[in-house]
């Protein structure tokens, strides 16, 4: 690394001319660094992240160059920089965390089911979108929602006879389209 052959009072010069705002010497200390400073990040975040923290550790320095002490050495500074910004990238994390016991519902004994469950529901959807509205709303009503056909007919405003009849010609409009495509798949 280059960074390692750097003496001290290179170090401390460079952080006393960016404590001056010169736009060279942050550029400087970006090649001197930047690699060091992404292997230091790499330690602790994913590398998807290195890249984007690593950005936002030059941009503190320039921001934060009224702080920079030119009589110290500037790497101990930009380190302490790159810790805290790293810190910062993993509290920002959300860890989503499922019970096991509902894994364990979803996928049963061996994955299959979760996976046939996941591609019959696609298949469903698609079936239930050939369907007239007025069908699908009263398959949707019963079937996904928990209604009965009278509360059906009572929410639509329709004779429960009419429900039925939807509800009958619907299913096997379904079971039609299922069938074929179950034919193509």
């Amino acid at each position: 690394m280059r960074a390692a052959v750097i003496d001290a009072a290179q170090t401390t010069s460079l952080g006393g001319r960016i404590s001056q705002a010169d736009h060279g010497a942050l550029e400087e200390s970006y090649r001197t660094y930047g690699s060091a400073v992404r292997a230091y990040l790499r330690r602790f975040l994913p590398a998807g992240e290195v890249d984007d923290v690593l950005q936002a550790v030059f941009l503190e320095v320039w921001r934060s160059r009224s702080r920079i002490d030119p009589s110290r050495p500037f790497e101990g500074w930009l380190f302490g920089i790159a810790r805290k910004r790293a810190i910062d990238q993993l509290r920002r994390r959300t860890h989503d965390v499922v019970p096991v016991e509902t894994v364990r519902e979803l996928v049963g004994p061996d994955g299959e089911d979760f996976a046939e469950r996941v591609a019959w529901s696609a298949e469903l959807q698609a079936g239930l979108s050939c369907l007239p509205a007025e069908q699908r709303e009263a398959i949707e009503l019963s079937y996904f929602v928990g209604l009965t056909q009278a509360e059906i007919a009572d929410r639509l405003g329709a004779p429960i006879g009419t429900v039925k009849a939807r509800m009958a010609r619907g299913m096997r409009r379904l079971a039609d389209v299922l069938a074929t495509e179950g034919a193509h798949a």
